[in-house]
């Protein structure tokens, strides 16, 4: 399975991602390995993800996701109840 997920970090941004393995690179972010941006502004929370089949779906909807507005991703989190 794969993911397109957004993280809210400490500073209260988000960050949009993608990956084949949720936790795993959850854990990788707040170990200061995930991402630079990630890496200055942990803790880090899953806040809303997405499940796809394929790599290439899970990153065409990460680049859909970061071109909306911080308002519209906020919608997204906000009608989403993580499992």
């Amino acid at each position: 399975m794969n993911y397109t997920y957004l993280l809210q970090c400490a500073d209260r941004t988000l960050y949009c991602g993608w990956t084949n393995h949720l936790e795993k690179r959850l854990k990788a972010h707040n170990e200061g390995k995930g991402a630079k941006y990630t890496k200055a502004r942990r803790p880090v929370t899953l806040v809303y993800y997405e499940e796809f089949e394929t790599r290439e779906e899970a990153m065409k909807r990460e680049a859909a996701i970061k071109k909306l507005s911080r308002k519209d991703k906020l919608e997204l989190v906000l009608g989403f109840d993580i499992k």
